[in-house]
């Protein structure tokens, strides 16, 4: 899940192909719908992103009252409006009247803390949750930020690869090399540097267990000779999302699927590429394509079925992009490595979004 920040935004106004009465008004790659007339190209409003929660005084002023998601109707996320995709909330809340929004534009102010949005947070079912531990020298992953809001991420013709984007349970596994101790978390969970102690009922412990993934992690500490490595998966199947690649995730053997990998190699904390290392070890998430990055093709690629049981059984989630060659971004301060969500997975009927 991207990081919430509500902030003031430059915006191109498109024409709404289906509607008169409406337009859009774009901000980097998303679009929401507002109404015609209301605003202009080069025109500055705030921008609220899905999976942001509105208190009640704002949903009034804005007039979407029982018309946001979730079981308080306060929850933004992405709809069809006569027919096209309409992520996020474009407005100018009266809490910032009389407020220079380009300015606040220049300095990436957020104004999520002053209008009181604050970032939706999933429910943890019983068989994901469990006793916690203190882990302090736990490996986090860290939250992924769309390309439609930062498309400066890479650059054109850069040498990316996109892989699937699945719809399950992130799970941390940080193996200590001068211990041999197994620390297993999930991404919520490790956020907060607390590891779940070890349950055979425990979702994540039983995929670990299962794929064999402590030894494998001991294989490549040696191999890479590195104090900690950290092996990043996505836990799925029947119980786990509502999307389930035709895995039956209450067996014995969850579906699981290894996305990223990380190592600290004399104290220097390094991301490695999953599927050069652990090709043949662990079941790695598909690779789509590989080539010169290009919005066009990445936005296309996001679309379409999942690939993973074989038979296109559902809708993909979407796919993450990330450069051949890790690289620092100063468009979102961290990695380079962006994700972008399908349309068809966004609007999909009894979706769920478990952590």
């Amino acid at each position: 899940m991207s990081t919430l920040r509500v902030t003031a935004e430059r915006l191109t106004i498109l024409a709404h192909p289906n509607a008169d009465a409406l337009e859009l008004a774009q901000v980097g790659l998303y679009r929401a719908v507002v109404a015609k007339g209301v605003y202009r190209t080069g025109d500055h409003a705030v921008y609220i992103p899905e999976q942001a929660v509105l208190p009640a005084a704002l949903i009034e002023e804005l007039g979407l009252t029982g018309r946001l998601a979730g079981s308080g109707s306060d929850r933004v996320r992405a709809v069809r409006l006569r027919g096209e995709l309409s992520q996020g909330i474009v407005c100018r809340p009266g809490a910032l009247a009389g407020a220079d929004l380009a300015s606040a534009a220049e300095r990436g102010e957020d104004f999520a803390e002053l209008l009181g949005v604050t970032k939706w947070q999933p429910p943890i079912p019983t068989s994901m949750s469990g006793d916690v531990e203190r882990a302090p020298d736990l490996l986090p992953w860290v939250d992924i930020e769309n390309l439609k809001r930062f498309p400066d991420v890479f650059e054109p013709g850069e040498p990316v690869v996109l892989t699937e984007k699945l719809h399950g349970s992130c799970c941390l596994v940080t193996y200590h090399a001068a211990t041999g101790e197994v620390q297993v978390s999930s991404k919520g969970i490790g956020a907060q540097g607390l590891a779940l102690v070890e349950d055979a009922r425990n979702l994540y412990w039983r995929a670990v267990r299962a794929h064999g993934i402590p030894a494998v992690a001991a294989r490549l500490a040696q191999r890479l000779g590195a104090e900690r490595v950290g092996i990043f998966g996505e836990v799925f199947g029947t119980g786990v999302q509502d999307l389930t690649y035709g895995e039956a995730g209450r067996s014995e053997l969850p579906g699981y699927a290894v996305f990223d990998v990380s190592a600290v190699v004399d104290g220097q904390l390094r991301w490695l590429p999953a599927a050069e290392l652990l090709d043949g070890e662990l079941p790695l998430v598909p690779e789509l394509w590989r080539g010169p990055f290009d919005t066009d093709t990445v936005l296309a690629l996001a679309q379409g079925r999942e690939t993973v049981s074989g038979r296109e059984l559902h809708v993909r989630e979407g796919v993450v992009i990330r450069p051949l060659s890790e690289r620092y971004s100063p468009v979102v301060g961290g990695r380079a490595i962006a994700k972008v969500v399908g349309d068809a997975y966004l609007t999909r009927k009894g979706g769920t979004e478990y952590e």
